[in-house]
Order: structure tokens, then C-alpha cells, then sequence
């Protein structure tokens, strides 16, 4: 029994110290990644997608995501760097795609790799729509979220192994961890891998990017709505469900839209 307590006293003890904090909201989570080896691990995966991928030839659509995309990424930058955190963003090698794909999806991956799929653009309908998904998007990986996933699937399924030895002696499952972790292959607003708290902090940071970007917060209750439109009647309960329901998610975001309005910068 002593010895499970002192081992457990060793573990609470590495895990502390291997937390960092997440921007604006403060909150601490567990780091066993570093950020320039989940960089590394990111762009190896998006060029694997990228290389099976169906760029779409739309360039008035295309054009629209790089130009909402990059205007996030300057309010990102700016916001890191009046916070004395543009060292969070060191590796960072921002992109942005269009791909010709039905699915309602759109991600962001650990350095930036922005990826859009036509599918999606029905719902967002137009600039500031696009500015709410890509907000959460981006601020998902500002916040790190997908260090913390792979971290924790390094913990919980590989004992807390260092990724060189884990991409070493299990590939496979290496390569899954950072594939849920990336959130490649899950539908936005309905098979998103990411937490509750991970989703409701996403929405809380992007609505404050795309703020500070110059668009009105106050679209992304018509972006959900339109969503939960979208997938009616065959979206899980709540409790079964790992993000908010849409209803939560609505009504977190108009309690939020005070805060972030005070971030909004009008075009």
C-alpha cells in the first residue's frame, strides 16, 4: 500500500509538472508532447491527406477561405503577441485549402494546416459563417487541444510513452492516436473526436478570434442553428454525445457573445 501511494504521490508529480495553460482561458492541461514534435507529426499527416485529396477548382469558394482564414490567423497573432505568447506560435506554417469533398467537415491541424470541405459551405453561406467554423477551428489548435488528446492517448494506452518510442514500437496505434487527435475524418458538429470542454472552450476562443478579425460573433448562433437543421433527429442524447448538444452549445455561445464583443473590430 505504501508503495502505491508513493507511486501515485511520483505520478501526480510528473503529470503536474508536465501541464502548460491554455491562452485566455487559463485553464491547465497535460503536455507530453512538445509542440514542435506534434508540428512534425501534423505536417506529415496533412500531406498524406493532401496528396489523395480533391482540391476544389472553385476559386471565388477558395479565395473565401484563405482570405477568412488568414484574417483569423492576423487577429490569432496579434492577440498572442500583445499577450507576450508569440513564442506558442514559433513552427507555426499556416495553409489553407478547399477540397472537393460532401462532407460537412473542416479542421485545423497542430502548425496551422487549414482544411475546408466544400460540403460545409452550404451551412456557413457566407463569409462570417465561414469565420465562425474556422474560428473554432484554429482556436482548437491554438489552445492545443490536440497536444492534450495525444498526450492523454499516450498515457492512458501506452503508459505515458515518449512518442519516438511509441511511433517505434506501435505505428499503428501511434498513427490512430494522432489521427483522432488531429480530428481527420470526423464531421463537424457531429463525430468532432474533441471533448465537451474542449468544444465549449473552441467556441469561447473562436468567437473572440473572429471578433478581433472583424466578424460579428452574433452569426455563429445562426451557423449552430443551421447545423442542428442539418442533423435533426439522428444527433446522439447529450449524455451519450462527447460536445455540447446543439441547444447547449447555442445558448453557452449567446452568454458568451458580451465577452466577445468586446473584441469586435468592425470591418
Amino acid at each position: 500500500m505504501k508503495r502505491l501511494v508513493t507511486g501515485l504521490i511520483i505520478l501526480s508529480t510528473f503529470l503536474f509538472q508536465q501541464c502548460t495553460t491554455v491562452p485566455l482561458t487559463g485553464r491547465s492541461q497535460l503536455s507530453l508532447v512538445s509542440s514542435a514534435t506534434m508540428q512534425s507529426l501534423s505536417y506529415q499527416q496533412y500531406g498524406d491527406f493532401m496528396k489523395t485529396a480533391k482540391r476544389s477548382s472553385d476559386q471565388r469558394n477558395f479565395q473565401m477561405v484563405v482570405t477568412v482564414g488568414r484574417n483569423i490567423q492576423y487577429a490569432v497573432e496579434d492577440y498572442m503577441r500583445q499577450s507576450k505568447l508569440s513564442d506558442q506560435l514559433k513552427g507555426y506554417a499556416w495553409e489553407y485549402n478547399l477540397v472537393d469533398d460532401k462532407q460537412v467537415n473542416a479542421w485545423c491541424m497542430p502548425g496551422g494546416k487549414v482544411v475546408v470541405y466544400s460540403g460545409i459551405l452550404p451551412i456557413t453561406m457566407n463569409e462570417t459563417g465561414l469565420a465562425v467554423v474556422l474560428g473554432h477551428e484554429i482556436a482548437h489548435a491554438i489552445a492545443k487541444h490536440g497536444d492534450e488528446r495525444m498526450s492523454q492517448g499516450l498515457l492512458t494506452q501506452l503508459g505515458g510513452a515518449v512518442l519516438d518510442k511509441a511511433l517505434e514500437k506501435q505505428p499503428a496505434l501511434t498513427r490512430q492516436l494522432a489521427m483522432t487527435a488531429f480530428g481527420l475524418g470526423a464531421q463537424l458538429g457531429v463525430l468532432l473526436p474533441f471533448s465537451r470542454l474542449h468544444e465549449s472552450e473552441a467556441d469561447r476562443l473562436g468567437l473572440i478570434f473572429m471578433a478581433m478579425a472583424g466578424y460579428d460573433p452574433h452569426e455563429a448562433v445562426g451557423l449552430w442553428q443551421r447545423m442542428a437543421q442539418l442533423h435533426a433527429g439522428s444527433a446522439p442524447p447529450e449524455f451519450l454525445s462527447t460536445h455540447p448538444s446543439d441547444n447547449t452549445r447555442i445558448a453557452a455561445i449567446q452568454k458568451e457573445l458580451p465577452e466577445a464583443m468586446k473584441y469586435y473590430r468592425k470591418r
